[in-house]
């Protein structure tokens, strides 16, 4: 994997993509779907997941219950679908470093091919999301929802297979 220069990103890509957000955004994800299965999120959802929590008007969107059909709201919200694919696709490289970059630092497991978020980080995420703003905790929140809901739904195919993508 290459990493991108920091002199050679753009300021917003730098500044809202960093690894340390995305890394927390993972473990808040994993932390939702090792409440539902304590396997952890299989690998590959991490990039489904992170542009449905960083698009705004997708996790404005999402529901309020994981009980809530992954098929049947996607069908009733067709335009998350709208550049879905190319936003998933421009983040892979971030998502990636991110993950190091949580494994490194010790808030992120990697367990056959599965993400698990690590048991201690709890005191941390708290301060983190205390001095955040509402955007960030929603986020935050919202990635921990998509855990759940994504860990509700099925096998990670299936999962995949909805938002159009594969592993």
């Amino acid at each position: 994997m290459t990493i991108t220069s920091w002199s050679d990103r753009p300021i917003e890509q730098a500044r809202l993509l960093n690894p340390a957000f995305l890394a927390a955004l993972i473990w808040s994800c994993a932390e939702g779907y090792g409440n539902i299965d304590p396997q952890g999120v299989p690998y590959p959802l991490s990039f489904v997941a992170m542009p449905v929590v960083l698009h705004k008007s997708t996790r404005e969107s999402l529901p309020r219950a994981i009980s809530t059909s992954l098929a049947a709201w996607l069908g009733e919200n067709a335009q998350v679908h709208i550049h879905f694919t190319e936003r998933a696709i421009s983040l892979v490289p971030l998502v990636k470093e991110g993950v190091l970059f949580g494994i490194n630092g010790q808030l992120l497991n990697l367990s056959s091919s599965r993400i698990v978020a690590a048991p201690r980080p709890r005191l941390i995420m708290t301060r983190f999301l205390r001095e955040s703003s509402d955007e960030v905790r929603d986020c935050m929140e919202k990635a921990k929802f998509v855990g759940r809901w994504f860990a509700s739904s099925g096998d990670y195919t299936t999962v995949m297979a909805h938002w159009g993508v594969m592993p």
